[in-house]
């Protein structure tokens, strides 16, 4: 996040496109002055605005964006604990809700925080009386450390999405369990996840974030995503709401197999149930148009990439 204030508020013409810009950019973020100092060190940034997303998106030629709250990083299980955590946190959404406020028609913000701590549930209920964060809710598990492989961690965000369900609340979930904690990640953990947790909001619409994955792809991150898109293969009923975002998953350097493979992968999942996002734009890789223009190096077809542009689920509206 060291280019987070140099970067963004660039201001780039429009550019012609050679080929359709998606609708809506599914996975963006938003970052406060106390949140940008607290992720880079540098108590002098002024974070990610409203303001700047939208410039980001005119650049791109994107509408809408998807704007998901950050205050989990509030949380973080691999930070020391801070003070006043709760209150940073729902300042934090609240933060995002304003910026948000600014620009009804092109973005839509959902609230976050670690789904393990003991406000949880408090901060749920808040968030879905708000008039710009009951739309959804966005949970980091390799950011909050949900392991799971623990049963206490997996009843207790069972509780969550179980809540989040009855508001009627949308979920957007990193499902990739922690790089610093060393958590385990695959397979086994995506059926965790199928089996035990999807079930309890079946009455919402759920994105699983980078494809299962964290940014890039890995063999860790196609055995999960084989997990669903065996589901789905075998019209597994609790996938009926579930779509995948494929924010940052091509990456520069990424062989021609990783490429097919991936593509493939798309192609299993359905693309009518893939979005298109970018990310935070702490580096130039993760703005909407590049990221676009990154993620048309898939060996898809160009009617395949047309409808993951086009695609627009109610809860993104």
């Amino acid at each position: 996040m060291k280019t987070l204030l140099l970067l963004v508020l660039i201001q780039l013409p429009i550019p012609v496109l050679h080929a359709q810009a998606p609708l809506f950019d599914s996975h963006q973020h938003l970052f406060s002055p106390a949140a940008a100092a607290l992720v880079t060190g540098n108590p002098q940034s002024r974070g990610i605005t409203g303001a700047d997303i939208v410039a980001l998106l005119d650049s791109a030629g994107i509408r809408h964006a998807l704007i998901l709250s950050v205050a989990y990083t509030w949380g973080k299980a691999s930070r020391a604990q801070v003070e006043d955590e709760y209150d940073h946190v729902k300042a934090e959404n609240d933060w995002t809700a304003q910026q948000v406020a600014q620009y009804p028609i092109r973005l839509r913000a959902f609230c976050s925080f670690n789904p393990l701590k003991p406000y949880a549930l408090t901060e749920l209920k808040r968030c879905s009386t708000d008039p710009q964060l009951h739309f959804g809710l966005k949970l980091h598990f390799g950011n909050s450390d949900v392991d799971l492989d623990n049963p206490h961690h997996v009843e207790q965000v069972r509780k969550v999405l179980r809540a989040a369900n009855d508001f009627r609340m949308a979920i957007v979930v990193h499902l990739r369990t922690s790089f610093d904690m060393k958590r385990k990640y695959g397979a086994p953990q995506a059926r965790v996840f199928l089996n035990e947790l999807l079930s309890a909001a079946p009455d919402v619409p759920v994105q699983i974030a980078h494809l299962a994955g964290a940014g890039g792809y890995s063999s860790e991150t196609d055995s999960a995503l084989a997990v669903f898109a065996d589901a789905l293969a075998i019209h597994d009923s609790r996938m009926k709401n579930v779509w995948f975002d494929v924010t940052t998953v091509v990456r520069p350097g990424m062989s021609e197999d990783m490429l097919k493979l991936v593509a493939f992968r798309i192609r299993q999942l359905g693309v009518k149930r893939v979005l298109y996002g970018s990310d935070a734009a702490t580096d130039t890789l993760a703005y909407p148009r590049e990221g676009w223009q990154m993620f048309r190096t898939l060996p898809l077809t160009e009617e395949e990439f047309r409808t993951i542009a086009n695609n627009a689920p109610d809860y993104l509206r």
